[in-house]
């Protein structure tokens, strides 16, 4: 092993794995927030089904993802022990504070911000891949934009294709499709999110050459990334279910079905481009979109534009603590 000893490999994957369980925990809104305010599921039973299909999710999905967080953001070959810890601590710190006050802001853009935090803080701006970044960067736009047309439109399609049936067969039906369309929104949750965890933990492995000439993903890294996620949202995070399921705008079963649905698609679509998005801000932008559809006031937009903020914030708030984190390693 080049420059780390065994135990302190040890305890950064367990920092990681860490990092994982608190993305599932401080995620779990984006899962089961609208089944929960729909009153389909009760929260015990919404985050057991959730942590379910989060887990089972890397059986659907290539490894896209965690190969841009490996290789995509910054370069691999300037990521070391200490470029690992500082993204971690920045990401972790910035997931406890937001989860504190019940902001659903980022934890992938935390990740990601934290990631390019200590890695400047190493190497200087050159160790950035642009490319890789700029995708990133372009989803923090276009990922909620794409939830709210979504949304807004399977709202107007199911309304035109129901309009003859009664208000009580319509919500009996939808709360029984709602059930699929919360178990693809946790798919897609544990497909794109759990990657971002196996990618950091894949490129501290490689940095200390335990994977070969060749960057990938082990298995028991995915296993165990999936595990802690699932098991993060299992224990919940209902500071942040109240803000999705209720505070941006009122759900019925039927836009409960189409803001997870129009979600789910989404984050499909990213994890399958490798682009690591963020399921929080695509599930508030499909849950603004179904809110819109039924009109402009239903939408608490004074909410939304604090989420806004939060997202705007994120990126650069972790990349701050992960390089302060990065300069405190060194000094012992």
């Amino acid at each position: 092993m080049p420059d780390l000893a065994l135990p302190l490999l040890i305890a950064l994957i367990v920092v990681a794995l860490t990092f994982d369980f608190l993305n599932g925990f401080h995620d779990a809104a984006n899962s089961v927030a609208t089944v929960v305010s729909t009153r389909v599921l009760r929260p015990r039973y919404a985050v057991g089904w959730a942590a379910f299909f989060n887990f089972i999710a890397f059986l659907f999905f290539g490894l896209h993802v965690a190969n841009t967080l490996g290789t995509g953001i910054v370069a691999a070959e300037s990521v070391d022990a200490r470029v690992v810890f500082g993204a971690l601590m920045g990401a972790i710190v910035w997931n406890i504070i937001t989860w504190f006050y019940g902001i659903p802001s980022s934890s992938s853009h935390a990740l990601v911000g934290g990631l390019v935090g200590a890695g400047t803080a190493k190497s200087g701006f050159g160790v950035i891949v642009w490319g890789g970044l700029g995708k990133t960067l372009a989803a923090i736009v276009l990922s909620p934009l794409l939830g709210v047309v979504l949304a807004m439109t399977l709202v107007l399609a199911v309304s035109w294709l129901f309009r003859r049936a009664t208000p009580f067969a319509v919500d009996r039906r939808f709360r029984v499709l709602q059930f699929v369309s919360a178990s693809l929104i946790s798919l897609g949750h544990g497909g794109n999110d759990a990657q971002k965890t196996m990618g950091i933990i894949a490129v501290l492995l490689f940095s200390q050459g335990l994977l070969g000439p060749t960057f990938h993903v082990p298995l028991w890294v995915v296993i165990a990334c999936q595990a802690a996620m699932g098991l993060g949202t299992f224990t919940g995070g209902w500071r942040i279910v109240r803000t999705m399921g209720t505070r941006i705008t009122r759900l019925t079963p039927v836009q409960g079905f189409c803001a997870e649905s129009g979600g789910a698609v989404t984050l499909f679509l990213a994890t399958w481009l490798g682009i690591p998005v963020s399921t929080t801000h695509i599930v508030t932008g499909a849950v603004i979109g179904v809110g819109a559809a039924r009109r402009a006031s239903a939408v608490r937009w004074r909410v939304a534009n604090d989420i806004v903020v939060a997202w705007i914030v994120t990126l650069p708030a972790a990349a701050f603590m992960a390089a302060l984190f990065y300069e405190l390693v060194g000094l012992f």
